[in-house]
Parts: structure tokens; C-alpha cells; sequence
């Protein structure tokens, strides 16, 4: 063996041994801790009818004037109070590593292409791609903070969308065919009225009717882990869970529904909702780095947090607990 070989084998073997290059492959997080990592503040304001019960600094959105509701149950119609509070419904994991499941702390080895493949998409020095995971989680009904079914989501724990099974989510092309809308809001003009609906994320809430922003993350469009232009990691990650977020809302088969904040019988009843009310959801950080003490409307500037949430070498693998505003009749 010559020496030069020897001295490229030294090489080799030193930079697989170092800490930034094991950390960027390793699939970094952690199961996530209901005590410690939730922001339970976050569940407030808690409301009967249009009057707060528990304030909160945190906006809300338009609650029923009447405290009282008239409900369908199995056994007849029974008669309520109005209430509003704000849920913990979802987990997001957003990560650069295909199958790494953030937010349970596992990396499942699927290397068949035809169930998500093992490499990640190529993109230029400016953009970025990521992988999102959705997830069930009825933390409510777990710790059965509150008794009403009606009041809460009672489904198992579960994936409900995994991006790796998403053909359109790493083919632009595909996704355009699909969501040919798309070339309607990847103009200029349409991308400048984001800013109109960041400066509204930033005062309190993003516009629900400019659906094709998501306030200062950027924009809904297109449909993909595509990001051309990454401000930062975070940033990024909480534009592509507002993303899967609007996806998961899209007819035919929506996989999210919603409550309204209506008078009876409206609050007796979740709706499909083909545009997502970003005003009623709300996204806190729970990996890797946990934020527990806040959390932060659908389309608000990441500025302010960030610092401090990412360290180098951890991959630049996220993962959110996504809070969703709850109009019921507690029965």
C-alpha cells in the first residue's frame, strides 16, 4: 500500500468518524412528552358562548353568541353550553431524511422506491426539500382533560399522511397536472399580496381568503417538498406543515375537518373545509429543541423564536404539535 493511499484511507475514515458527518445522517428526536413538551397554555382562551372564561394573549377567532346548545346525541337531543378552546391535534414531523420519524424518535428502513424511496430529490444552493409526516394525536382524549366526545378527537393515534407514499410531493411536474391552480399564484402579483397577509399573521391572524399564502412563511404553492427560496430551517419547516396542513383540507376526499364558531345547531357539527382556516390553527415546535413555553399562528414570522431551536449538526429535523381551534356544544 503506497502512501498516498493510505494518507486518502486516513481521510476517508476521519471524515466518517466526525460528529458533523454522523449527526447530519443520524435521524435526531424524540417521543414526544406530554408533561413537559406541551405548551398548555396554548389549549386557552377557553370560552362559553362569546364571553372567556380563562384569558389568553394568544388571538382567537369568532366564538357562537349563544351560551347554550341543542345537540343530537345517540339517545336524543340534549341541551349544552357553547364552548371554545384550542386542540392539540396533530404532530408534523419535517425532515431532510426520507422515513425519519421525528416525533416518535425512530428511523423506519424503507429502501424500495416504490414505497418512498431512499434518496433525497436534488435542489439548487438557495432552495430545499423536505419530507413531512402527519399524525393523529388526541392528546385531549388521552388525558381526558375534558368528558365530552364531542368536544375532542376520539380517533387512535395514527399516520394519517406520510409524504414518501405522496407521488406529487417530490415531482413539480405531477403536482402541477394535479393542481394546475398552482401557475395562478406562483406569479408576482400574487405573491406580493403575501406580504399584505404577513403583516396580518404578524398583528394577530393570516387572511383565510388568501388561501395560496401562508403569511411571512411564504407561499401554499406548489404542492411539494420544494422550497426555492430557504430564509431558514424553521422558517421552512413550519411553511411546509402549513402546506400539508391546506393539502390535507383539499376535496375530493378531505382528511381534516373543522368546527365552526356558530350558534346551535352549526356547533353541534365538524365540516369539510376545501380551503384551510388558517386563523383556527396554531403550530408549536417540539423537536428537536422544544419550545414549551409558546406557540405561534399559522403564518407569523419566525424571527422572533428561532434563535436558539436548531444547533448544527441535528439534521435540520423538526417536529410540531399543531393546535386547532375546538367550537363544541359540551354536553
Amino acid at each position: 500500500m503506497n502512501k498516498k493511499t493510505l494518507i486518502a484511507r486516513f481521510m476517508v475514515l476521519f471524515l466518517l468518524s466526525s460528529p458533523s458527518f454522523v449527526y447530519a445522517s443520524q435521524c435526531k428526536g424524540h417521543f414526544v412528552n406530554p408533561i413537559t413538551d406541551v405548551c398548555w397554555n396554548c389549549l386557552f382562551p377557553l370560552t362559553i358562548g362569546s364571553s372567556e372564561v380563562v384569558k389568553s394573549s394568544y388571538p382567537d377567532t369568532n366564538n357562537p353568541g349563544n351560551p347554550l346548545c341543542l345537540c343530537p346525541t345517540p339517545i336524543g337531543e340534549r341541551l349544552g353550553v357553547t364552548t371554545g378552546y384550542w386542540e392539540p391535534a396533530a404532530l408534523v414531523d419535517v425532515t431532510p431524511k426520507p422515513w425519519c420519524m421525528v416525533n416518535l424518535g425512530v428511523q423506519l428502513n424503507v429502501t424500495k422506491k416504490g414505497l418512498g424511496g431512499s434518496q433525497m430529490p436534488e435542489v439548487d444552493g438557495r432552495g430545499a426539500f423536505y419530507y413531512v409526516h402527519w399524525y393523529k394525536y388526541p392528546l385531549v382524549y388521552w388525558l381526558q382533560v375534558l368528558t365530552s366526545l364531542g368536544c375532542m378527537e376520539t380517533e387512535d393515534f395514527d399516520i394519517l399522511y406520510p409524504s414518501e407514499l405522496d407521488p406529487t410531493w417530490n415531482d413539480s411536474e405531477l403536482a402541477f397536472v394535479l393542481n394546475p391552480e398552482a401557475v395562478l399564484f406562483t406569479s408576482p402579483p400574487a405573491r406580493a399580496s403575501c406580504a399584505f397577509d404577513a403583516s396580518k399573521a404578524l398583528a394577530g391572524t393570516a387572511v383565510n381568503s388568501l388561501f395560496w399564502c401562508q403569511g411571512a412563511q411564504g407561499s401554499t404553492y406548489p404542492l411539494t417538498g420544494f422550497v426555492a427560496h430557504q430564509a431558514s430551517p424553521i422558517s421552512t419547516a413550519a411553511l411546509l406543515a402549513e402546506r400539508v396542513d391546506f393539502k390535507l383540507h383539499r376535496p375530493p376526499t378531505p382528511a381534516i375537518r373543522d368546527s365552526i364558531g356558530q350558534d346551535w345547531p352549526a356547533v353541534c357539527h365538524t365540516y369539510a373545509s376545501s380551503i384551510m382556516p388558517k386563523d383556527r390553527y396554531r403550530y408549536q415546535l417540539v423537536n428537536t429543541l422544544p419550545e414549551a413555553r409558546q406557540c405561534h399562528p399559522f403564518g407569523q414570522s419566525v424571527i422572533s423564536w428561532e434563535a436558539g431551536h436548531t444547533y448544527p449538526g441535528d439534521g435540520d429535523n423538526f417536529g410540531f404539535l399543531i393546535w386547532k381551534k375546538r367550537n363544541c356544544c359540551f354536553l
